[in-house]
């Protein structure tokens, strides 16, 4: 799961290895699931579900039985099982190696091996060197070194799932020469990785794209300069990292203190310059395929410009280097499956949960 890898970098780098697996294997452009936030889809590519099933509907969400906003990475939030968890049953033990922590925390039910490049263990540390921090690209380099390894070392592992960080596309765009060198060094590896096991299947798919933002909204305070203050706004991009993002995502969800307000704070919300669409809790499910109580009583989606989050001020307008992600401008991705056998036909391949939707499964 390469986390970030929009279409636009696939299409502005050379990645011979990718080059390879789109002639001679499967290769489409897909969506991802909305929000499209990473917790979102590593969930549903994880588990070959939509949220509405899985019950991860973003970075974070607010506890209604607490009233406290809680970053959404813990197992007991997961309600479906894992491509691992499927696997197992199949008698096939499989590894989730991840830069993130969080990803660990949230998807290694059924795994034999979880590790995370963030915080590695000292016999990895011993075996590859110290990690890079997690805000680097080189992170991704390491984690994919970890993954050729246990290629190489495992073979008692039959399924190893991969997930990079997005720092290096939230901090230059695809035509940036670091981005280049990041895409160019991962497709170095994943060469290497089919060289180190020429017989096992390699699937890719994305999260989200990424785009440059121009405006974000606070929409507490923005709400409460038009008279009509709510319980709690929350982005659903909002998680530990705030330097990749500054909390700052393409969807919110907005927790009204009287459904009563309902109808006027859609209308307010509706006429912000940016906003593409609002929709009720009940809307937004159905249209999106959302768990309906992990989001908010309304559901705020931003245009390919606008984001929400925590401001000082009811909104900002942004640098021109800054990115992020979180609305419809962010799903189209692309899909890879080479030298996998039994491989459903390509129309089956419509989202990037298609990817592992048919693994180990009966």
């Amino acid at each position: 799961m390469f986390d970030g890898f929009g279409l636009d970098y696939f299409e502005n780098s050379s990645a011979p290895t990718l080059r390879r697996w789109q002639k001679d294997g499967l290769y489409k452009r897909v969506k991802g699931v909305m929000p499209s936030v990473t917790n979102a889809n590593n969930a549903s590519i994880c588990c070959g579900t939509f949220p509405q099933v899985h019950g991860i509907t973003g970075n974070s969400y607010l506890d209604t039985l607490t009233g406290h906003e809680e970053y959404m990475e813990a197992a007991n939030l997961l309600q479906a099982p894992t491509l691992f968890e499927h696997a197992a049953t199949r008698g096939v033990d499989s590894a989730l190696l991840s830069s993130k922590k969080k990803t660990i925390s949230l998807l290694s039910k059924g795994t034999s091996l979880a590790l995370t490049a963030e915080e590695p263990p000292e016999e990895w540390v011993n075996r590859l060197g110290p990690a890079p921090p997690i805000y680097s690209r080189e992170i991704n380099y390491w984690l994919m070194r970890a993954a050729i390894h246990v290629l190489r070392n495992r073979p008692e592992i039959g399924c190893v799932y991969i997930h990079t960080t997005d720092y290096p596309m939230h901090t230059w765009g695809p035509a940036a020469k670091e981005s280049q060198e990041h895409v160019g060094m991962i497709d170095d590896l994943l060469g290497q990785a089919c060289t180190a096991a020429p017989d096992a299947a390699f699937l890719l798919t994305a999260d989200h794209g990424m785009n440059h933002k121009r405006k974000c909204y606070d929409l507490d305070k923005t709400l409460a300069g038009m008279a009509l203050p709510i319980r709690i706004s929350i982005s659903a991009e909002r998680d530990r990292y705030l330097q990749h993002h500054q909390g700052f995502g393409g969807a919110a969800w907005v927790y009204l203190n009287n459904a009563a307000d309902s109808d006027k704070v859609i209308r307010a919300l509706s006429l912000l310059p940016g906003v593409e669409s609002v929709l009720t809790r009940e809307a937004a499910a159905s249209r999106y395929s959302l768990y309906s109580s992990r989001i908010g009583d309304i559901c705020v989606f931003g245009d390919r410009d606008t984001v929400f989050g925590e401001l000082d001020q009811a909104s900002i307008d942004l640098p021109d280097t800054y990115r992020s992600h979180g609305s419809t401008s962010e799903i189209d991705i692309p899909l890879f499956a080479y030298n996998a056998k039994r491989l459903p036909p390509a129309n089956y391949f419509e989202h990037n949960l298609d990817l592992t939707r048919w693994l180990y499964r009966a």
